[in-house]
């Protein structure tokens, strides 16, 4: 969409997200790519004709090599991640024609995250080279890191903090400390610690985190409001939704989204990026000064979208 210039006219993006606290999101996130990688080779018995074979779960095997390699020579906040989705089957007798795998490569930013990727592509074809197979790549997804905008954090804060937390009952905090204990202690103990809190506070938490404007650190995640924010002011707030230390995407998160807690942090997060609209309607200057802290911030850079320009959107989206 920013690619298509869907947001060449918007003055301001202001977005949410669910977490663990409440507070107006003041850090960056990891850009991040992801393709899956295919081999083909030559199907032969692994025992009468192995010489006839060309093993494409060898190439993979080869580029997963490869790749845990290459990990002391990259940057050391980027991130690779994988997951074999395709072994060749089942039989330890037949040398295995195909093989794949799926790859995510995250950095700070989306220059070093193409960088990554690149050497991650070529160590496939390597693998490729070296088992006389065929590699194919298929770009999946790819999104940028998020360009923080203080001038608007400062405006959500002050629509945050006037607003209040959210207002957890009893069977709220009741039905997370339950998915709490189902948590390993260590972790949520931890992940509390680094939030600042007590470790003896209630599951959920209540309290609105301070604003750090000045915040250098990142956010492990990645999201495409990052594209977003390369080209119109972004600001973004969280809302305490599930307990501290929940895990994204496990079953435990998904259980507290559809809870009357998370539907209560939802509406938090609604009426504050309502109030910050208006501010920003009442009060068009800030605008300006939020325009001249992103061009400020990007340092002569110019956004180039990290989705290549041969990949089209799915059908439904273009319709």
């Amino acid at each position: 969409m920013v690619r298509a210039g869907a947001f060449d006219d918007v003055d301001a993006a202001i977005s949410w997200h669910p977490s663990s606290r409440t507070a107006i999101m003041s850090s960056s996130c990891l850009a991040m790519i992801s393709a899956s990688f295919s081999f083909e080779g030559r199907s032969a018995h692994a025992s009468s004709t192995p010489h006839l074979g060309r093993s494409a779960l060898d190439a993979l095997e080869l580029m997963n090599v490869g790749v845990q390699f290459l990990r002391e020579h990259m940057p050391t906040d980027a991130r690779v991640h994988y997951a074999i989705t395709d072994a060749g089957g089942t039989s330890p007798n037949v040398v295995q024609a195909s093989a794949a795998a799926a790859y995510l490569v995250r950095s700070p930013n989306i220059e070093e995250a193409i960088a990554v990727y690149d050497r991650v592509r070529r160590i496939a074809e390597g693998a490729a080279l070296m088992t006389d197979t065929h590699c194919s790549a298929k770009f999946d997804t790819a999104t940028s890191n998020v360009i923080h905008n203080s001038v608007l954090g400062a405006v959500m804060d002050r629509s945050l903090q006037a607003l209040g937390p959210a207002s957890f009952d009893a069977s709220d905090q009741a039905f997370a400390a339950d998915l709490a204990a189902t948590l390993p202690q260590e972790d949520r103990l931890r992940a509390m610690r680094a939030a600042g809190l007590d470790p003896e506070a209630p599951a959920l938490a209540s309290a609105i985190m301070p604003y750090d404007p000045d915040d250098r650190t990142f956010f492990a995640g990645s999201t495409d409001v990052g594209d977003v924010s390369w080209i119109v002011p972004t600001v973004q707030c969280w809302s305490a939704c599930y307990p501290i230390g929940t895990v994204a995407h496990s079953w435990q998160w998904v259980s507290a989204g559809t809870s009357p807690a998370a539907h209560k942090g939802m509406l938090l997060a609604a009426r504050t990026m309502a109030a910050t609209a208006c501010e920003l309607f009442e009060q068009p200057g800030t605008l300006d000064l939020a325009r001249a802290e992103l061009k400020r911030r990007r340092g002569g850079r110019t956004y180039t979208c990290p989705i290549p320009e041969s990949i089209d959107p799915p059908g439904f989206v273009r319709s």
